[in-house]
């Protein structure tokens, strides 16, 4: 049974997908708390391209992973 320290997958994939989007609006010069302020179009616009961003982060980091995942249990065959 998981102790009530421990974290779920899930949880950690949230985090970090909202850390990617909170450093590519940085990166344009808003943060998360900014969106609503500007015009519902600019906002609803800017968070699908964040969350395009976050997801296409997210997918990278996954199949590098999956990649050192198998390199590891190969080299433990041989």
């Amino acid at each position: 049974m998981p102790n009530s320290n421990s974290v779920s997958i899930d949880e950690i994939h949230a985090f970090l997908k909202k850390s990617i989007i909170e450093a590519y609006l940085k990166g344009k010069g808003y943060t998360i708390n900014d969106l609503k302020d500007l015009p519902e179009y600019e906002s609803k616009h800017l968070k699908a391209e964040a969350s395009t961003y976050a997801s296409s982060q997210l997918a990278e980091a996954e199949l590098q992973a999956h990649v050192v995942h198998e390199l590891y249990e190969a080299y433990r065959e041989n």
